[in-house]
């Protein structure tokens, strides 16, 4: 009888509780690779919105800074828009093997952070809600509003989200003054 690896020996497996760290900044989507991995983003006003297929257990995150270009802006939807972003993320995940018909979703952030200014994080959330109901695939859970930033740490292969407020912080009553005007020379190449 062979005796059991030693939890040391270089072919003992790692605990099941072992997970890679994926960190998403704004403008970017991400697809899980099928391992044990734990997809993070930090969020203010952004919106961060998990998708998952639990039948082909694939799931991604994505981050965006705005909903979308105002009509008739002549601004192209880039990777700072969710009118982008939203696309790209189902996109991946059927390339991936998901199927939408299956998707669910949770959204997070949106947060409207200093009080008195233009409340984007309420316009991100509004679009995140009105896209994910046009493209039929409903919202399972979501966390959005309030003045407080967030951390998302996303399970992409079980679909598990945890939530938490990062620090609350004094929002101003009143709005910023104006930055004072640049001055100097400027030398261009």
């Amino acid at each position: 009888m062979q005796a059991a690896p030693s939890p040391h020996s270089p072919d003992s497996t790692p605990p099941a509780t072992h997970h890679d760290h994926v960190t998403i900044m704004q403008g970017q989507a991400y697809v899980g690779t099928g391992k044990p991995e734990i997809v993070t983003t930090i969020l203010g006003s952004c919106i961060a919105c998990c998708l998952y297929d639990p039948v082909a257990r694939i799931g991604g995150m994505n981050h965006f800074l705005l909903a979308e270009p105002a009509p008739d802006s002549g601004v192209v939807a880039d990777a700072n828009y969710g009118a982008y972003l939203m696309e790209l993320l189902i996109n991946q995940m059927m390339t991936s093997g998901a199927l939408k018909s299956r998707m669910k979703a949770h959204i997070y952030g949106g947060a409207d952070m200093h009080r008195g200014m233009t409340q984007i994080g309420s316009a991100n959330a509004r679009f995140a809600r009105q896209f994910l109901a046009t493209e039929n695939i409903p919202l399972v859970r979501s966390d959005t509003g309030g003045e407080c930033a967030r951390r998302v740490d996303f399970d992409p292969v079980r679909g598990r989200v945890r939530v938490r407020i990062v620090g609350r912080r004094d929002v101003p009553v009143e709005r910023p003054s104006a930055p004072r005007p640049a001055s100097g020379e400027v030398e261009l190449f």
